[in-house]
Protein backbone atom coordinates (compact mmCIF):
# COMPACT_ATOMS: atom_id res chain seq x y z
CA UNK A 1 0.00 0.00 0.00
CA UNK A 2 1.31 3.44 -0.90
CA UNK A 3 2.06 6.14 1.65
CA UNK A 4 -0.67 8.70 2.21
CA UNK A 5 -0.29 12.37 1.24
CA UNK A 6 0.63 13.58 4.75
CA UNK A 7 3.26 10.86 5.19
CA UNK A 8 4.66 11.65 1.75
CA UNK A 9 5.00 15.37 2.57
CA UNK A 10 6.81 14.59 5.85
CA UNK A 11 9.17 12.23 4.02
CA UNK A 12 9.83 14.79 1.27
CA UNK A 13 10.71 17.40 3.88
CA UNK A 14 13.12 15.12 5.79
CA UNK A 15 14.80 13.70 2.70
CA UNK A 16 15.09 17.12 1.03
CA UNK A 17 16.94 18.41 4.12
CA UNK A 18 19.26 15.38 4.00
CA UNK A 19 19.93 15.89 0.28
CA UNK A 20 20.67 19.60 0.75
CA UNK A 21 23.15 18.78 3.51
CA UNK A 22 24.99 16.21 1.35
CA UNK A 23 24.84 17.93 -2.06
CA UNK A 24 28.07 19.12 -3.63
CA UNK A 25 28.64 22.87 -4.16
CA UNK A 26 26.48 24.45 -6.89
CA UNK A 27 29.39 24.77 -9.35
CA UNK A 28 29.88 20.95 -9.28
CA UNK A 29 26.27 19.84 -9.61
CA UNK A 30 26.41 19.39 -13.36
CA UNK A 31 29.08 16.72 -12.73
CA UNK A 32 27.54 15.08 -9.65
CA UNK A 33 24.37 15.74 -7.74
CA UNK A 34 22.00 13.89 -5.42
CA UNK A 35 18.32 13.17 -5.79
CA UNK A 36 15.52 11.05 -4.40
CA UNK A 37 12.19 9.58 -5.34
CA UNK A 38 9.26 8.23 -3.42
CA UNK A 39 7.52 5.29 -5.02
CA UNK A 40 4.66 3.48 -3.28
CA UNK A 41 6.08 2.82 0.20
CA UNK A 42 9.78 3.23 -0.67
CA UNK A 43 12.25 6.11 -0.63
CA UNK A 44 15.25 5.81 -2.93
CA UNK A 45 18.36 8.00 -2.82
CA UNK A 46 20.57 8.27 -5.90
CA UNK A 47 23.48 10.15 -7.47
CA UNK A 48 22.98 12.00 -10.75
CA UNK A 49 26.00 11.99 -13.06
CA UNK A 50 26.78 12.46 -16.74
CA UNK A 51 26.98 9.24 -18.75
CA UNK A 52 30.65 8.54 -19.43
CA UNK A 53 30.11 7.81 -23.14
CA UNK A 54 27.78 10.77 -23.64
CA UNK A 55 28.27 13.53 -21.05
CA UNK A 56 25.15 15.35 -22.30
CA UNK A 57 23.04 12.45 -20.99
CA UNK A 58 22.47 12.10 -17.23
CA UNK A 59 22.25 8.79 -15.37
CA UNK A 60 21.11 7.87 -11.87
CA UNK A 61 23.20 5.59 -9.67
CA UNK A 62 21.37 4.14 -6.67
CA UNK A 63 22.72 4.86 -3.20
CA UNK A 64 20.17 3.55 -0.69
CA UNK A 65 16.54 2.58 -0.31
CA UNK A 66 14.17 2.38 2.64
CA UNK A 67 10.81 0.63 2.44
CA UNK A 68 8.04 1.23 4.98
CA UNK A 69 6.40 -1.95 6.27
CA UNK A 70 3.10 -0.93 7.82
CA UNK A 71 2.48 -4.25 9.60
CA UNK A 72 5.71 -3.96 11.62
CA UNK A 73 5.88 -0.14 11.69
CA UNK A 74 9.52 -0.34 10.56
CA UNK A 75 11.64 0.91 7.69
CA UNK A 76 13.66 -1.82 5.95
CA UNK A 77 17.05 -0.59 4.70
CA UNK A 78 18.62 -1.69 1.43
CA UNK A 79 21.83 -0.98 -0.44
CA UNK A 80 22.75 -1.80 -4.02
CA UNK A 81 25.69 -4.11 -4.58
CA UNK A 82 27.77 -4.49 -7.74
CA UNK A 83 25.18 -6.95 -9.08
CA UNK A 84 22.78 -3.95 -9.28
CA UNK A 85 20.26 -5.69 -7.01
CA UNK A 86 18.96 -4.35 -3.71
CA UNK A 87 20.25 -6.20 -0.65
CA UNK A 88 19.25 -5.81 3.00
CA UNK A 89 21.69 -3.66 4.91
CA UNK A 90 22.71 -6.28 7.47
CA UNK A 91 24.36 -4.08 10.10
CA UNK A 92 20.95 -2.39 10.59
CA UNK A 93 18.30 -4.13 8.46
CA UNK A 94 15.38 -2.22 10.03
CA UNK A 95 14.84 1.06 11.84
CA UNK A 96 11.87 2.74 13.50
CA UNK A 97 12.06 6.12 11.77
CA UNK A 98 13.06 7.61 8.46
CA UNK A 99 15.48 9.89 10.32
CA UNK A 100 17.32 6.82 11.64
CA UNK A 101 17.63 5.55 8.06
CA UNK A 102 19.02 8.90 6.90
CA UNK A 103 21.52 8.96 9.80
CA UNK A 104 22.76 5.47 8.88
CA UNK A 105 23.21 6.51 5.25
CA UNK A 106 24.91 9.76 6.28
CA UNK A 107 27.41 7.98 8.58
CA UNK A 108 27.99 5.16 6.04
CA UNK A 109 30.14 3.26 8.55
CA UNK A 110 30.64 0.27 6.23
CA UNK A 111 31.07 2.24 2.97
CA UNK A 112 28.00 0.62 1.41
CA UNK A 113 26.23 3.78 0.29
CA UNK A 114 28.83 6.33 -0.77
CA UNK A 115 31.78 3.96 -1.12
Amino acid sequence: MALNELETKKIEKAVSAFIEKRRPPAYMRDQMDLGFRISKQSVELFEIRPLWANPAEKIEEAIAKATWVKSTQKWKIYWQRADLKWHRYEPDPEVDTLEQFLNIVDKDEYACFFG
